[in-house]
Order: structure tokens, then C-alpha cells, then sequence
């Protein structure tokens, strides 16, 4: 069983309300769902993320050495600059997502959480003679999500990784507390989850499973470099990129609001004009109640569905647009 992280301290705010899985040990909410989304939307406040795994990796060698593994070209990845990458199986599986930046001395990296110590391990399998070293910072260092358009400041000597969604701050735990006091309100992951849902982003262990392959997600470009061979799993990759299409794809789904309960991770979906006993062509990844959509979800379906078929998950009506071409 995977180590959970350290419980926030920020769970003893007013109105937080713990996350279930695979997001515990940090707040869902803190009493208002839509307002925290509206204020993320509008770039005021901050995601508490401390339950994700952060790992490092130092050395002289070590971007040349995390080349050879992942799917991102980071061999001459430039100290500040932010992406994610991928480690597949042999056979072209995703088998872990990391977020990472280097600052010039040390790359940083978070993943899902309860998931560093399986990175980890695979890393230390990977050194051979290199000159690296990869450490478990998850109990010293908390991660903080800024929203794309904050202008909050950021404690001295952060290390930070700004993407478009955001920045990510890799902050002592030590100080969560004081970062959380000087940079309120504090949101919930539920909203920071709807947002991601709206922007069609997958996450490791929601929109993947045992054999999902990088093209099924839109992974090709932001995650994977096309241009560099050298990693496992390479040959599915350029195989499927130049000769075929991926056996299944990412689609977002509009649900439909008169439901009372979202469909659950796993839901089946099927096409609406066979019903609830019609075949199943693929299964909810995550669902969500967005502030201005309604509800919303992504699912993993059958590459050959028709792009325009009106789709049911479970006994929910869904309107599906693409994400993944067919």
C-alpha cells in the first residue's frame, strides 16, 4: 500500500471538508464550492496540494539521466522552465506522470499522490553508475497551486513551476500554515478539479488505467516529445503516432443538470439509442459540477464512436465534444 502524506494542517480552517480518494488529506471545499471556483476562475486565492508526492533529483548529471527515462526532451531544459513528462512500460503503458522544473542545481518533480514511493523506486533501479541522487521531499515540502492571473507573491526562495494553468509552489511544509494566513482564501481541490475537467486535462489514475497509451489522452506534444527516442515504450509510441490510430480516446461530456448525483470514476457509457442495455463503449475518468457549465465530466470511450452520437452515463444523458481525434 502506498505511504499517504502528512494531513494539511489547513484542515482545521473554517468549513473545510476533507477530500475523499484519491485526493484525502487535503480539503474538498471550505463550505462554498462555486464561490472558490469563481475566485480560482478570477486568479484570488490558493489550491492546498500538500498531499501530492514531491521527489528530487540532484546531481551533475541529472537531466541528462531523466532524458533517457521520460518522454519530455529535458536533457538541456532551461532552470526555471516548466513540463511534465511520462514513464511508460515496455509495451507503451502510462506507468507514472510527473510535473517537474529544474532550478539550476535541482529538478523538481510532484505526482499523484501515494505514488513517489513507486517512482522512486523505479529511479533508484535506473542509476547505474550515473551521478545522481533522488530523494523523497514529500514530507518536508508542501506543494501550493496559484491560479493563472494570481498577482499574490511568492515567499523568498520558492521554488516555482508556472505553467498556463498556474503556478505550482514547492513550499516548506513547515510554513504552510503562514503561507495560508498571508494568501487567503483558501480553495478546495474539488474546484481546482472542475477547472481541469473544463480544460480537457487528464490526470494519472482518473483518466488512465493499466493499459492506457499517451495518444488515448492528448498526452502527444504536452507530455511527449516525438523527436526523441532513447526511453521505454518508445517504439509504441512512434508506432501508433506514424502507422495508426490509439484504440480508445479522451472526450468531454455536458451532463445532464436535472441529475441530482454525478456519475462516479467508472461509470459506463454506452450510446443513448441503445439504452442502459446497449453495449458499453467506454467509462466515465471524472466527473465534476462546474460553476458555469453544470456538470460536467471526462470519459475514456471506443475510438470508432461517432463523434456526434448522443451518449448515456449510466442513466445520465451526455452531450459529448472531442478532445482526442478519432
Amino acid at each position: 500500500m502506498p505511504r499517504p502524506s502528512p494531513a494539511s494542517p489547513l484542515l482545521s480552517l473554517p468549513g473545510a471538508v476533507p477530500a475523499e480518494a484519491p485526493d484525502e488529506g487535503v480539503a474538498a471545499h471550505y463550505g462554498d464550492l462555486f464561490r472558490e471556483q469563481r475566485a480560482l476562475a478570477d486568479g484570488s486565492g490558493f489550491v492546498d496540494l500538500s498531499h501530492r508526492g514531491v521527489v528530487t533529483v540532484t546531481g551533475p548529471e541529472r537531466l541528462s539521466w531523466l532524458h533517457l527515462l521520460l518522454t519530455q526532451h529535458v536533457s538541456d531544459l532551461p532552470p526555471g522552465h516548466a513540463t511534465e513528462a511520462l514513464i511508460l512500460s515496455a509495451h507503451g503503458h502510462i506507468e507514472h506522470a510527473v510535473s517537474l522544473v529544474d532550478d539550476g542545481e535541482t529538478t523538481w518533480m510532484h505526482t499523484e499522490p501515494g505514488n513517489q514511493e513507486a517512482l522512486i523506486a523505479y529511479l533508484e533501479s535506473m542509476k547505474f553508475f550515473y551521478r545522481v541522487e533522488v530523494a523523497d521531499r514529500t514530507d518536508d515540502i508542501a506543494l501550493v497551486h496559484l491560479p493563472a492571473g494570481s498577482i499574490a507573491e511568492v515567499p523568498e526562495n520558492t521554488v516555482v513551476r508556472e505553467t498556463a494553468h498556474g503556478r505550482d509552489l514547492f513550499l516548506p511544509r513547515a510554513g504552510l500554515e503562514s503561507f495560508a494566513a498571508d494568501h487567503a482564501p483558501a480553495i478546495g481541490v474539488l474546484a481546482l478539479e472542475a477547472l481541469r475537467v473544463e480544460a480537457h486535462r487528464p490526470r494519472l489514475g482518473l483518466e488512465t488505467d493499466h493499459r492506457t497509451i499517451p495518444h488515448e489522452l492528448g498526452w502527444i506534444g504536452s507530455a511527449v516529445h516525438l523527436e526523441k527516442g532513447c526511453y521505454r515504450g518508445q517504439e509504441t509510441v512512434a508506432r501508433v503516432h506514424n502507422l495508426g490510430k490509439p484504440p480508445r480516446r479522451l472526450v468531454f461530456l455536458h451532463l445532464d443538470g436535472s441529475e441530482v448525483h454525478l456519475p462516479p470514476h467508472g461509470t459506463p457509457v454506452r450510446l443513448a439509442s441503445e439504452g442502459e442495455e446497449g453495449r458499453q463503449l467506454g467509462f466515465i475518468t471524472t466527473s465534476a459540477r462546474h460553476h458555469e457549465l453544470g456538470p460536467i465530466a471526462l470519459a475514456l470511450v471506443k475510438r470508432n464512436v461517432p463523434v456526434d452520437a448522443p451518449l448515456m452515463a449510466g442513466t445520465t444523458a451526455a452531450a459529448q465534444e472531442v478532445v482526442v481525434e478519432p
